[in-house]
């Protein structure tokens, strides 16, 4: 994560009919419309005016009595993030500025990632690692974590401010440490209006890899959303990462689609698998 990175915008628009709130993301050349309420007309027209040509796709979180509305308007139906609103499912509608965005050559390729994920037995789990709480004094070390594991991720996480600042808006990190350096790391973003929050931000070490090391750390923050009175999560995922899906998978995430060329990760744009999961208290 050597670029220099636009952070996203978030922005509310409004209308004699009709609000929106678009997060308006130059980075990935995106625009993403999170909630809306009202005229669907003219919410769609308003959505249409600000997808320029500095953005090459636009997704809607749509509620499912107005996915044949959003047909309608041209936009393509990606996935679905189960009970997003408040226990009700919200739908991803695409448009697109660009024909190289819409495609992908590794679609079948990751539907065969995707078919070994669902035939791999769940490996045991390790010993519980000591973990903890992350707070703004280790956002130095997350920052060295996630610039060591990506070359290239959608957000600034190399930058420890924007740590701290997600951090105050209500993004729960949990960590795993060793020889005073963070070795492993996962977050939770925290939606307290419709009772969500998206598992992201995961990133360890190659060396700490096997055991179970991501699955220890994103069942603690499962556990600390229910604490938060949290009760559904979903995640984002690399289409090409087999260990990530394999985690979610793993801890029962309910696959739900598949999102084209979404962001710059990793090394370039990748396809990013939807998962969501009912949180359930567990045994401690």
């Amino acid at each position: 994560m050597n670029q220099k990175q636009l952070e996203a915008v978030e922005q509310v628009y409004r209308g004699e009919d009709y609000t929106f709130t678009c997060t308006l993301d130059r980075f990935n050349e995106r625009i993403r419309v999170d909630h809306y309420d009202g005229n669907l007309r003219s919410i769609a027209a308003h959505i249409q005016s600000i997808f320029t040509n500095e953005y090459t796709k636009c997704i809607v979180k749509a509620k499912g009595e107005h996915v044949s509305f959003f047909l309608s308007e041209c936009y393509t139906y990606e996935g679905v993030i189960q009970s997003y609103y408040s226990g009700s499912d919200a739908h991803l509608m695409t448009l697109y500025n660009g024909a190289w965005r819409r495609n992908s050559q590794t679609w079948l390729e990751e539907d065969q990632l995707l078919a070994a994920v669902r035939m791999k037995q769940v490996s045991p789990l390790k010993e519980k690692p000591l973990m903890r709480k992350g707070t703004e004094a280790d956002a130095e070390k997350l920052a060295a974590l996630y610039q060591k594991v990506f070359a290239v991720y959608p957000t600034p996480m190399d930058n420890p401010n924007y740590i701290k600042k997600v951090m105050r808006s209500d993004t729960i990190f949990f960590l795993i440490e060793e020889n005073d350096r963070i070795v492993s790391a996962a977050s939770a973003e925290v939606n307290r209006t419709y009772k969500n929050a998206e598992m992201t931000d995961c990133a360890t070490l190659p060396e700490y890899r096997k055991g179970g090391t991501m699955r220890h750390l994103i069942m603690a923050l499962e556990q600390e959303l229910l604490r938060e009175n949290i009760y559904y999560a979903y995640s984002i995922a690399r289409s090409r990462s087999f260990g990530m899906n394999a985690v979610l998978h793993q801890l029962d995430y309910q696959y739900g689609g598949r999102l084209v060329n979404n962001v710059k990760i990793f090394q370039d744009w990748e396809n990013m698998n939807l998962w969501s999961k009912l949180l359930i208290k567990s045994a401690e």
